[in-house]
């Protein structure tokens, strides 16, 4: 069964799901500001939600990069390439040559700790390590980091249980 809606709180998006059942594969398109065409066979489980989660990456890609960008010149770092993952395990990383990868699942938390995992990867890009003077580097950027990671932890509570059965 499709979803409804899609609440992509870190957006403050609300997306109306208007299905389309039919022949051929799935496929999810946007029709106008907040309304998502899902057509195909719907009733394919899987499909449906490998549908989902592709246009939910393509998406968080096109909304992530301006925002981890302006926060890289605020904090005076240069990243390399964003890529958005599904990732049953990690919001974020942050390799050696730069790229910052980012869970698509981040769309379901709330602004603020989408900026707070943000700034945590960016100070990656100077302290490749936990260490007091990373910390230092993201209280700088983000005050109340501590609050907002603890509510990070519990983050997976907010993602819908259809992202990864």
């Amino acid at each position: 069964m499709p979803p409804a809606t899609l609440n992509l709180s870190a957006l403050g998006e609300h997306w109306r799901c208007v299905s389309n059942a039919g022949a051929g594969r799935v496929r999810v398109r946007e029709i106008g500001a907040d309304q998502l065409q899902l057509r195909g066979h719907l009733d394919e489980v899987d499909q449906l939600r490998s549908a989902l989660r592709r246009w939910l990456a393509q998406h968080a890609q096109r909304q992530f990069e301006a925002p981890l960008r302006a926060l890289a010149v605020q904090m005076g770092v240069e990243p390399g390439r964003l890529q958005v993952r599904c990732q049953r395990t990690r919001w974020g990383s942050c390799s050696r040559q730069g790229t910052i990868s980012l869970n698509v699942c981040l769309l379901f938390q709330t602004p603020e700790v989408l900026r707070y995992l943000m700034v945590h990867e960016l100070a990656h890009l100077r302290h490749m390590n936990h260490s007091v003077r990373f910390w230092a580097d993201v209280a700088r950027q983000e005050p109340h980091w501590k609050a907002l990671d603890r509510e990070l932890l519990q983050g997976w509570r907010r993602v819908p249980s259809w992202m990864f059965r």
